[in-house]
């Protein structure tokens, strides 16, 4: 589960909800023809820019944003280093039997040990990253889609509410659930783009820079693998991966800073 995202929504939704208690009764903040204008109209909107099918499995995307745990580089390259060792070792045979924690380790392994060309190899891994991509891509668009939707029917709900009030001014009764109208959809759109799609959107466009890393870290020592490169070699190949404080931390945990 990742932290950060549980805290920053919570904490985001426990700011806006304590200073609207501070400042008085939270009843005045719900207002259900507001809510029906901006949730009802983005989730109307979203499924007109894009298919069902896109809508619902953007869920289950948006899940990695909560539930997903990534696997670090470093272990990433400590594993290949190991699959390696094996190779020199054992063979490309070998290396069928070892069980990785990547599935996409799993399949870079069953074409080494398959005995699949060098070239077939890089091709058929980099074309399941581009495929990754273009899935992330499209989850992601959909909650950038709801972020851009969210304060247009706020708006729309403004204008309904200014609507209502000045078409009652005679009745100063109406005017105030008018105005409710007109202020509070603006606040919820606000928030629903600002809260929840926009950082979720964001959110999964870096896990899914992460899950690139990681992958196109495996690619290259699958390709290294194949050639018959030494593990010292390839685990410094893979090392450029690396940030500068991360290429530290791997050296000290070696034993040999630089």
């Amino acid at each position: 589960m990742d932290l950060a995202t549980i805290i920053g929504l919570v904490s985001g939704s426990a700011l806006i909800l304590v200073s609207i208690v501070i400042g008085g009764s939270a009843l005045v903040f719900i207002n259900i023809p507001g809510l029906l204008i901006v949730v009802g109209g983005t989730l109307a909107a979203t499924f007109i820019k894009f298919t069902m099918a896109d809508v619902i499995g953007s869920i289950g995307v948006a899940m990695k944003a909560f539930l997903a745990k990534m696997e670090s580089p470093e272990n990433i390259i400590s594993e290949m280093v190991e699959f390696t060792r094996i190779a020199k070792k054992e063979g490309l045979i070998a290396l069928e039997k070892e069980t990785p924690t990547d599935p996409f380790s799993v399949k870079a392994l069953r074409y080494l040990s398959d005995g699949y060309d060098e070239g077939l190899i890089a091709d058929m891994l980099q074309k399941d990253i581009r495929l990754m991509g273009q899935r992330h891509a499209t989850g992601q668009n959909v909650f950038k889609g709801m972020g851009d939707s969210a304060p247009a029917f706020g708006m729309v709900g403004t204008l309904i509410g200014l609507v209502q009030m000045l078409s009652s001014m005679s009745d100063p009764a109406s005017i105030g659930p008018s105005m409710a109208v007109a202020l509070l959809t603006t606040l919820y759109g606000a928030v629903i783009a600002n809260l929840i799609a926009l950082p979720i959107a964001d959110k999964l466009a870096l896990r899914s820079e992460q899950e690139r890393l990681n992958k196109s870290i495996i690619v290259e020592a699958a390709i290294a693998i194949n050639r018959g490169v030494s593990p010292m070699v390839l685990e410094e190949s893979l090392k450029i991966f690396l940030s500068p404080k991360e290429r530290q931390q791997a050296e000290a945990e070696n034993g040999n800073p630089e």
